[in-house]
């Protein structure tokens, strides 16, 4: 079996032995892959972030000296099924599956350690419990998009933004506009969006933002000065005001009244931020310049030591979430997004390689000007992206 290896940073097409399968696995045909930033991360920095991820308990992220096989969004075809499976999905289904695998009783996430390798290869293994069937005719380049998407929907669903809320996205690459994607796919309103890219903003533009702002040449937090608070003498203002007002009424007891107001939503909040760049310094930047009462939803992955400015944070009332990978509901819920054809993942799928072409599309990634989502076709000969 033909697939890449990372080790020490090198990335390099080898021959495996065909993979094994334990029992409840499946094995497939792999037919598209997409790559992750993550995986652009881990091929330099996956050392620290498997220093990380020890401190979590989790011990076999992967390490530059070992040689690993990586590709987490991946669509396949059914080809073989291990002892103990069900065959609820019979050989020749096209599926995407959860990326997680067992191997020797441990659970490990598909791609990014030694022992689970991922879809940058010709073949896959996957758990038949975590597989779903590809519905509606969906080409299987658009449900490898599966797994990303699920990750905007579950960053969305943790930055609980309310009907009345904005919404402002900093960050277009492909985990930013597929947060763009979810928030408008659930029926938020308002979505601003800014990136120094202009190739980025014109894809935030097709995937459903409202507003696309260049920080380089206006604040992407002017818009919603006129419906937050954007300064502690306004606020401080306003809690005094309210007081005054409600201590005049003559028959309800005001305690009442600002009870009744927490209840209806309709104390002073601000907008839901999502953090997609993952670079030192964006999330301080966010508290600095935020309105007051914001929630910051952090999803982009920075690989380096970062800081922040508590006493601003809490100065403002900054609402600070961090947000990991999605849950098998939501990752199925992508998958039916797409299917349905309420989300189009389409704008963002900007080339294709073969497996010789990987470390092509590794360094054209770099460049936000020329692509934002590569797939891996293992049956292609393209040794630089392709356009799609």
């Amino acid at each position: 079996m033909r697939a890449v290896s990372c080790r020490d940073a090198t990335l390099s097409v080898v021959d495996l032995p065909k993979p094994t399968l334990e029992r409840g696995q499946l094995l497939l045909d792999v037919l598209a892959c997409g790559i992750c930033g993550s995986d652009l991360h881990a091929r330099h920095h996956c050392d620290d972030m498997a220093d990380a991820t020890a401190e979590t308990g989790f011990t076999e992220f992967m390490r530059s000296d070992q040689d690993v096989v990586m590709g987490h969004e991946f669509c396949g075809r059914v080809v073989e099924h291990g002892p103990g499976t069900r065959k609820h999905d019979a050989e020749g289904t096209t599926v995407v599956a959860f990326p997680l695998m067992r191997r020797g009783g441990k659970v490990l996430p598909t791609g990014l350690t030694a022992r689970s390798p991922g879809g940058y290869a010709e073949q896959v293994v996957v758990e038949e419990s975590l597989a779903m069937a590809v519905p509606n005719g969906l080409h299987h380049d658009l449900a490898a998009m599966t797994e990303p998407m699920a990750v905007g929907l579950h960053a969305v669903r943790r930055g609980e933004v309310g009907k009345k809320q904005g919404a402002l996205v900093v960050g277009c690459g492909p985990i930013g506009l597929a947060v763009i994607s979810m928030l408008k796919a659930t029926g938020v309103r308002s979505v601003v969006a800014c990136d120094y890219s202009p190739a980025r903003r014109a894809l935030a533009t097709a995937c459903g933002a409202d507003a696309v702002v260049d920080p380089a040449e206006h604040s992407p937090y002017a818009s919603f000065e006129e419906r937050y608070y954007t300064s502690a003498d306004a606020m401080l203002d306003l809690a005094v005001d309210s007081m005054d007002k409600l201590r005049r009424l003559p028959l309800v007891p005001w305690q009442h009244v600002m009870r009744a107001a927490e209840v209806a939503g309709a104390m002073p909040s601000g907008p839901v931020v999502f953090e997609c760049v993952g670079v030192p310094g964006v999330i301080d930047d966010i508290i600095a310049k935020a309105p007051l009462s914001s929630r910051v939803v952090v999803v982009g992955v920075c690989a380096e030591p970062d800081r922040i400015r508590p006493t601003v944070a809490i100065n403002k009332e900054i609402d600070l979430r961090f947000v990991l990978g999605y849950t098998p509901r939501e990752f199925h819920e992508a998958l039916r997004l797409l299917a349905d054809g309420k989300v189009d993942p389409s704008p963002l799928l900007t080339g294709k390689v073969g497996l010789a072409g990987v470390e092509a599309a590794f360094d054209a990634l770099g460049n936000p000007e020329q692509h934002a989502k590569i797939m891996v076709d293992p049956t292609s000969d393209a040794e630089q992206p392709q356009p799609v």
